[in-house]
């Protein structure tokens, strides 16, 4: 996989892990008591999240899955931060449309317009960090469902003139508890984030 391609992975694998963590963290109500349209209301008095994750990445190309570990981070109105601490240290910080990349003690630096099938899915999660429900519309056809205090948030790419790379995005939850995060692409890649709240200092 060359570079290029692991910097669009870890992009779309920080999106929607943060995108779940802000989105199901926002919520403190029984799960069958919150409406969309109330957890978008919460996410606007949300402003900081700090998650640690978990992630495996399965393709066709490698014999093994790849597995790291971190921290992600989110500050309003569009600060957002993925740590990897394992294997390597690594770090991605999107901010006003920059794209930083931090690895091998040498920094990069350039925009979320060089990534083209990244874009979309970073403006929906800023719309979703916003309470913006109908810019999360614009991308994707949502399915919520829940079951007592379990949730799950089903994202599906609306029809778009160039193809798109992810299948489906499912996020699992329990109350203000995320999961898993798995995201489906079109060639059959999976990637499965679990997250689990950073302890306060």
């Amino acid at each position: 996989m060359n570079p290029r391609a692991r910097t669009a992975v870890r992009l779309r694998a920080t999106a929607f892990a943060l995108l779940a963590a802000v989105a199901f963290g926002a919520a403190s109500a029984a799960a069958g008591d919150l409406s969309l349209d109330e957890l978008m209301n919460r996410l606007q008095a949300r402003p900081h999240r700090h998650d640690t994750f978990t992630e495996r990445y399965t393709t066709a190309i490698l014999e093994r899955a790849l597995e790291a570990s971190g921290e992600l981070f989110y500050d309003a109105p569009d600060h957002l931060e993925k740590r990897t601490l394992r294997p390597h240290p690594e770090r991605l910080v999107l901010e006003r449309g920059e794209l930083t990349i931090e690895r091998h003690q040498r920094s990069y630096r350039t925009t979320l317009a060089e990534y083209p099938e990244v874009a979309p899915y970073i403006d929906s999660i800023r719309s979703t960090l916003a309470g913006d429900r109908a810019g999360l519309e614009r991308v994707f056809r949502l399915a919520f469902s829940s079951n007592a205090n379990d949730w799950a948030l089903e994202l599906k790419p609306l029809p778009t003139p160039a193809p798109t790379q992810v299948r489906r995005i499912r996020i699992e939850g329990t109350l203000d508890t995320v999961r898993t995060v798995l995201i489906e692409r079109a060639n059959g890649d999976r990637s499965l984030m679990t997250l689990t709240a950073a302890a306060s200092p």
